[in-house]
């Protein structure tokens, strides 16, 4: 099989000499003035390497937490500027703007493998507005643009869709992993393809399962989410999160999964707890057997083997949200048991499994399978709406002609 992506590559770019204003994403937890996780920080080392190596004069552009076009010193970028030198290990110079003459005189300044760090663009207010005199300024701190920001593609921002407009533009190493995954997952996947979509809401997730029934064989529904759906089949789920005014939904979705052939699952079992805290009784029940008063917060061990078994039969899984409050033991166990399932298929190389989303990071991290998964996004958003179908405005600008075949 082969993917093509829709925009160039840095197989395609010379960056030697060359100012190479990179898009990146920055936006990482820090405590104490710390960054307390590096993973965003390692993955677009690759890309920043790779162009200073080759002689790239690199200055990076990235947003922080949301300052809403001010400047708000406890969200400068500054501090991150020491965390990535260190990732990369090469100094990372930084310049308190992201616009204007002093930044355009660092620019100017820099000589063949440097990297220059600019101040968060989101102090500017011209940024989330797309502004087209923002983007401008941006491009006249480049020759060229490259874009390793997946996780901030679903915004139409000056840094992400408008300075592409201006300059030679190419896709970075991690925007090119990422593409490469989703493609491999759902426009060209190895069959049976599977999702498990976990999750609290199907109002929030609605085009995300409609969009899934097109593309999988098989659609796993946990979390919250499932006693909507059982509740809609006229079940008790006692005093469990659901969303009355969503039944109606759930039964089209049911009748759609249906029509279309696809292979709808929903637990067969639950863990139910009193109240929603650490220590509360708890009980496994069937799903038709939900006592009044109690709430279902994990899938139970019979559904777990369901999935399981479900997961041997696949040959491609993409999986956002989790089966339970895998925050609370001992509602962790249903995902931890379907995550590790998956993580010893693909360890084995029986399956190809795609994760993504904040609160899937996190459960497969604390499955203990987070680098067992064939690849595992921490796109968030961008990579909820790609799986939604929508389209993704910093893709979109940075896609040209110029189209590569590449192996999978």
């Amino acid at each position: 099989m082969a993917t093509t992506l829709p925009f160039a590559t840095l197989d395609s770019l010379d960056p030697r000499g060359k100012r190479v204003l990179v898009r990146v994403d920055l936006n990482v937890p820090v405590q104490n003035g710390q960054v307390s996780d590096q993973t965003r920080i390692e993955r677009i080392v690759p890309t920043i390497r790779e162009l200073a190596d080759k002689g790239g004069r690199v200055i990076l552009l990235s947003h922080f937490d949301r300052p809403k076009g001010k400047v708000v010193p406890d969200l400068s970028l500054q501090p991150i500027a020491t965390a990535l030198a260190t990732a990369l290990g090469r100094p990372v110079s930084f310049v308190h703007d992201c616009v204007g003459d002093e930044v355009e005189a660092a620019t100017r300044s820099l000589k063949d493998g440097e990297v220059l760090l600019l101040e968060n663009t989101r102090f500017q207010p011209g940024e989330e507005k797309n502004d087209p005199d923002m983007a401008a300024a941006l491009a006249r701190l480049g020759d060229v643009y490259v874009n390793d920001a997946f996780s901030a593609a679903h915004r139409a921002h000056a840094s992400t869709a408008g300075v592409a407009t201006h300059l030679p533009s190419f896709g970075g190493r991690l925007m090119e992993a990422e593409l490469e995954a989703l493609y491999t997952a759902l426009e060209n996947p190895e069959r049976p393809v599977g999702a498990i979509i976990g999750g609290a809401k199907i109002s929030t997730k609605l085009q995300l399962l409609e969009n899934m029934l097109e593309k999988v064989d098989m659609l796993a529904i946990g979390g919250a989410m499932a006693n909507t759906f059982l509740a809609a089949q006229g079940l008790n789920v006692g005093k469990s999160l659901k969303e009355e005014e969503m039944f109606d939904t759930a039964r089209r979705i049911m009748d759609q999964a249906k029509a279309r052939n696809c292979d709808l699952v929903l637990p067969v079992d639950v863990v139910v707890a009193s109240d929603f805290m650490a220590g509360a009784p708890t009980q496994i029940v069937p799903v038709t057997a939900i006592p009044d008063g109690w709430m279902a917060l994990d899938v139970g061990p019979d559904t777990v083997k369901l999935l399981n078994g479900k997961l041997t039969s696949l040959k491609t899984l993409v999986w956002n949200g989790p089966l339970g409050v895998f925050e609370l033991p001992p509602f962790d166990e249903g995902t931890n048991a379907v995550a590790q399932e998956a993580g010893r298929l693909t360890a084995k190389g029986a399956l190809k499994t795609v994760a993504g989303g904040g609160d899937t990071v996190s459960a497969l991290r604390h499955a203990g399978v987070l680098h067992e998964m064939t690849y595992v996004s921490t796109a968030g958003g961008a990579f909820l709406e790609w799986l939604e179908g929508k389209v993704l405005p910093g893709l979109t600008a940075i896609s040209t002609t110029l189209e590569r075949t590449l192996p999978i």
